[in-house]
């Protein structure tokens, strides 16, 4: 590709050199009122990212540079989030290794936005179940992948594929387990009902197909980003790397939610949050919630110095 610096050189048999394209992808997400979002570059609708080059100081360093450069936003919390390095993921001549990170910020920070800001689940609409089962999952996805799951004389493979869409998408009374978020765009892609999948030549013929479309295979890094947040605010406090300095819980509460596509229950989620002593009261309070004013809260940052954290543990409603 040629807008790719060959960032690692090796030695191939006989002497023959091969060349190697490192570059750094981040999976940028922060809030608005009611979706989490993440950060692209309009042009080409794909996520930031750049190659690693010799000037760059570290991998983290050189992610900075190209997401401030390329969207004006800054960076604050990061993570090293996986490696993708598929012999045909990008479809290029020259094999391209994909460094990527998850970083964690706010849409207002940005001093010269030159990047477009959309709710991830305008890529991925079948991962919100806020308000219940999306009716694309019901109306569209569990007919087409029982479809192609009886595509095959294989009796073991019907079988298979079978089980593998009721485990991922929670059909046939199974739980939805929202930290499946990649397996089930791989399943999608594996069905040939995303785009991308039809792009690469795994279907004959166009069909419908859900969601907004990325370039290469970001829809699919950034469902990996999706899947490790999802699992991690289990655990961690990094929810809060998303919230404003002051907050009330019932913000904090939709915002988890958000994040789950899932509904938490209210009393299990304030008693968990006021045991674990994740946040302190400042003293204030605000009007803007529309009844009676609400507390407001902060993180309580001493609290990394004095425990590991055991997380939000999403006390998720299954109803």
């Amino acid at each position: 590709m040629d807008d790719r610096a060959k960032g690692i050189r090796k030695g191939g048999a006989g002497g023959k050199a091969n060349d190697v394209n490192a570059d750094l992808i981040a999976v940028v997400v922060a809030m608005d009122s009611s979706a989490p979002c993440v950060l692209t570059i309009p042009q080409a609708n794909a996520l930031p990212s750049g190659p690693f080059e010799l000037a760059h100081r570290s991998l983290q360093s050189g992610l900075r540079g190209w997401v401030e450069q390329q969207t004006g936003q800054p960076l604050g919390y990061i993570e090293q989030l996986y490696t993708f390095a598929d012999r045909d993921r990008v479809g290029a001549d020259d094999r391209v290794v994909s460094i990527s990170y998850l970083a964690l910020t706010h849409q207002d920070e940005a001093g010269d936005p030159a990047g477009h800001w959309g709710s991830w689940y305008d890529y991925f609409p079948w991962e919100d179940h806020r308000s219940g089962t999306p009716a694309v999952v019901l109306d569209e996805l569990r007919p087409r992948l029982m479809e192609w799951a009886d595509g095959t004389d294989d009796g073991t493979t019907r079988l298979d594929r079978r089980r593998r869409a009721a485990i991922a998408f929670g059909f046939d009374d199974r739980h939805w387990n929202e930290e499946l978020a990649l397996q089930r765009y791989e399943l999608l892609y594996e069905a040939a009902l995303v785009e991308e999948a039809i792009r690469a030549g795994h279907s004959a013929a166009p069909t419908s197909v859900s969601g907004r479309s990325m370039i290469a295979d970001h829809r699919r890094i950034l469902a990996t980003g999706i899947a490790r947040l999802r699992s991690k605010i289990k655990y961690r406090p990094v929810v809060f790397e998303l919230m404003p300095p002051v907050f009330t819980l019932l913000q904090l509460q939709r915002t988890v939610e958000a994040l789950a596509g899932r509904l938490v229950r209210k009393p299990n989620f304030r008693r968990l949050i006021e045991q674990q002593e994740l946040v302190e009261e400042t003293g204030e309070t605000t009007a803007e919630t529309g009844g009676r004013p609400a507390q407001l809260y902060r993180f309580r940052h001493a609290v990394l110095d004095e425990r590991v954290i055991a997380g939000t543990k999403l006390p998720l409603s299954r109803a």
